[in-house]
């Protein structure tokens, strides 16, 4: 009886139509009527921003991206203990490689994204505060998906082009060209100039300088690929694109180099104990008490807490991801850089007889997911280069101090040879080298943020780099290089040099493409992705600096084809039935 009522009550309210059976329920969300507001369509772009900090900063360690932040490079590589995970051994590496397909399904989600904030910001039941508050919406969402097509671009080549939202599935996706795909970027990049902001109140968000950066990078890439298919006319013109907007941003008196101490620690040096208990961190135990003090400066003044944003004083930073530690406790648990953790050395394993732990004197709790090659650590550093700020010890750590009190070497310094086991069995010797190395102020501290609460000095909480001013200025380098003009391009890598004050200045005879890699290794350890560089280059660079810098013997023993492009992946391929989609040669 209790299904009848109902009926009953329809059959008397008089309906001689079907309307009442026409679906229209309110809380039936479509893309349509999911917005009602512009504060929910910049939502979207929070995404967008959320999606880049997680790819960048490898905020979750379970995440293959730090492949893509460079291991299997001649920077970086993995230690022994975590072999099964290495990414320069091509006799494993094909197209149905899983990290191909993560980092290229992390873009065209990001495309995604920034296509649904394209669709709602032109919604009619959107109200806009202003012209000029949506044209800043549509030039971030904009920027977003041009950004992943560089990347796309530089890693994969042509791509399929994708710029309205999909509401059903497709099967028949084509593939641009390489040069098509830059062509695309660089046009989204250059529509949108004029509606980003010089600078901006709030840190994190877009500005003008991250399009013109990205104008420069993409004109070279661009450049390289005409050059390749012959057209030296048109390469030459790219080129000379390439300089001007990086000079726009390197000439344009918003941003600078930083020269002088500054920001959350001017006039500190930092503390080192040399001790694996916390309640013994007494001053007799400091390094500077055992007579190896630590003097800071201003390259290490960058990647101290608080002092990344160019709304905090810093005239070099154009874009950083934002991390908070107050929001990491309370919801946001992707507002930190796990690099303590991540890429970290683990002395603990490995030495502990001398210095073991996981306090800030070894770096803190690393894991090593993977570890920077000897290339990266002492080579780039060798003979007339090592006299250098970026080598300098507060930069970059090479002294560890016993704190083992029954070692010989408590309270001293341990000789590397010890460190690396010198003498004994290669296994052991593979084992220490692939998992002691020096420690870089990029990825750890002296002040871990956060041990009251728990915090275990895995995690680092200031805001990550994704653009700052000396990679603008190391890119138009390269393009002064790749015109011919050698002088100009010294002078730039000597910009950097000299900030960094090095003993050594750059000839306009010294400038190939080995040195600007080796400049930006040396200025961007930590912070570029080095896949893009090396894919970027065309031709055999990423092939030949690999197999050359790889610790392991993987690529020197299974690297037999020549490849600057990543496969597509294989599942990409497979499914898009409708319409054939061609592999990268080599793969």
């Amino acid at each position: 009886m209790s299904f009848v009522l109902p009926i009953v009550l329809l059959a008397g309210t008089g309906c001689n139509d079907n309307a009442f059976l026409e679906e229209n329920p309110e809380t039936f969300y479509t893309v349509d009527n999911a917005f009602s507001t512009s504060a929910q369509v910049d939502q979207v772009l929070v995404s967008c921003y959320s999606q880049i900090r997680y790819m960048y900063c490898v905020t979750d360690i379970s995440n293959p991206l730090w492949v893509f932040k460079g291991n299997g490079t001649d920077m970086y590589d993995v230690p022994l203990f975590r072999r099964g995970a290495r990414f320069n051994d091509y006799g494993v590496l094909n197209s149905t490689t899983g990290d191909f397909s993560t980092i290229y399904t992390m873009w065209y989600e990001l495309i995604a994204k920034a296509n649904l904030a394209l669709y709602a910001a032109d919604l009619p039941q959107i109200t806009w505060e202003s012209a000029a508050d949506k044209a800043y919406v549509v030039a971030q969402a904009r920027f977003f998906r041009a950004f992943s097509y560089r990347n796309l671009g530089e890693l994969y080549g042509g791509v399929p082009i994708v710029t309205e939202i999909t509401t059903s599935p497709r099967y028949d996706f084509e593939r641009a060209s390489r040069t098509a795909t830059y062509q695309f970027a660089i046009d989204e990049m250059e529509a949108i100039l004029n509606d980003l902001p010089e600078t901006t109140m709030q840190p994190g968000r877009l500005v003008r300088a991250a399009a013109q950066h990205n104008l420069a990078q993409l004109y070279i890439d661009k450049g390289v690929t005409l050059a390749e298919e012959g057209n030296s006319g048109e390469s030459a013109t790219a080129y000379a694109k390439a300089i001007t907007f990086a000079g726009q941003v390197i000439d344009g008196g918003t941003y600078s180099l930083m020269t002088e101490r500054f920001g959350s620690r001017k006039g500190e040096n930092p503390d080192y104990y040399f001790t694996e208990n916390v309640a013994e961190q007494t001053p007799d135990r400091l390094y500077s008490a055992a007579g190896y003090p630590l003097e800071s400066n201003v390259y290490w003044d960058l990647f101290q807490e608080g002092n990344q944003d160019y709304q905090d004083g810093n005239r070099e930073a154009i874009w950083c991801a934002q991390t908070n530690y107050e929001a990491y406790r309370r919801e946001d648990g992707g507002a930190m850089l796990p690099y303590s953790r991540l890429y970290g050395p683990v002395f603990r394993d490995v030495v502990a007889n001398h210095a073991g732990g996981t306090l800030e004197d070894v770096g803190g709790r690393g894991i090593a997911c993977f570890m920077p090659t000897f290339y990266t650590r002492d080579i780039v550093y060798e003979d007339k280069w090592a006299d250098d700020m970026r080598n300098s010890e507060v930069v970059f750590r090479r002294i560890f101090l016993g704190n083992n009190p029954s070692s010989e070497y408590y309270g001293k310094a341990i000789p590397w040879s010890v460190l690396y086991r010198d003498g004994q069995g290669q296994d052991a010797i593979d084992v220490a080298r692939s998992t002691v190395y020096p420690v870089s102020c990029k990825i750890a501290t002296d002040k871990y943020t956060g041990l009251a609460d728990g915090e275990n000095r895995s995690n680092l909480f200031r805001d990550e780099y994704l653009i700052r001013l000396p990679e603008t200025i190391l890119l138009r380098a390269e393009a002064r290089w790749r015109t011919g003009d050698n002088a100009g391009a010294a002078a730039d890598i000597n910009l950097l040099r000299s900030r960094a004050k090095c003993g050594y200045m750059v000839q306009a005879s010294d400038v190939n493409l080995d040195l600007i890699l080796d400049e930006r290794t040396r200025e961007l350890i930590y912070e570029e992705t080095r896949w893009n560089t090396l894919l970027r280059m065309g031709g055999t660079v990423a092939m030949e600096r690999i197999k050359k810098y790889a610790y392991w013997d993987d690529p020197r023993a299974t690297l037999t084809k020549n490849f600057n492009l990543w496969p597509i992946p294989q599942t990409v391929i497979d499914t898009n039935k409708d319409k054939p989609m061609a592999q990268n040669p080599g793969w």
